[in-house]
């Protein structure tokens, strides 16, 4: 489920994603340090690829694992970004 379609109630100026190591957004706001170029090297090179949302709500953490690689779902998705 994406962040914005969930039915808890988040400030998103307190929003930060990570993907491993690379920050991507801090307080709500994209960081004019990040290069998505470097985000494409990290998800080429790792075996495993830690995303890190962090609402700031409360201390919880949990770890889930996925894999959706289907030849079909890479077709779907490699037509458009949001």
């Amino acid at each position: 489920m994406a962040i914005g379609k969930t039915d808890v109630d988040i400030d998103v100026n307190k929003l930060n994603i990570k993907l491993g190591h690379i920050k991507i957004i801090e307080k709500g706001q994209l960081l004019k340090t990040y290069e998505e170029d470097d985000a494409t090297v990290y998800m080429k090179e790792e075996k495993k690829i830690d995303i890190i949302v962090d609402i700031n709500l409360v201390k919880k953490e949990f770890t889930a694992f996925t894999m959706d690689l289907t030849k079909k779902y890479i077709e779907i998705n490699a037509s458009y970004r949001t």
